[in-house]
């Protein structure tokens, strides 16, 4: 459960970060809408992102995985459209968003999450 919550809280930090780093993302109501942007993002990777990975396996094949690019990006627009406080301006904006925020959320669960997780048990 606390695993979870810190995932959750690293995830919201990391679109703080991705936000501040890439023009056309934008999350409007401070601290609140990072959560909320956070928890319906983690919602529709972990509903629509396995879907769309499998469905997508071939041209990930062909392409070397740089269509991974293309699927985080499609998973960003659709969090965007779920929720009103995250706004994304188009769809080159996703893909460097996506590309971004993957990259920030990775280094901060492989640097910061273990400590985290240890200190919550």
């Amino acid at each position: 459960m606390w695993g979870l919550l810190v995932g959750w809280g690293l995830l919201a930090v990391a679109f703080f970060l991705t936000t501040q780093v890439v023009p056309g993302i934008h999350v409007k109501g401070g601290v609140p809408s990072y959560v909320l942007a956070a928890l319906v993002f983690g919602l529709v990777n972990a509903i629509l992102g396995p879907i769309l990975r499998i469905a997508t396996l071939p041209l990930r094949i062909l392409t070397l995985g740089l269509f991974a690019l293309v699927i985080n990006a499609a998973l960003l627009l659709i969090a965007s459209a779920l929720f009103s406080g995250l706004t994304v301006d188009g769809v080159w904006s996703a893909i460097i968003g996506g590309l971004v925020l993957s990259i920030i959320s990775a280094l901060l669960n492989a640097f910061v999450g273990p400590v985290l997780r240890l200190a919550v048990r």
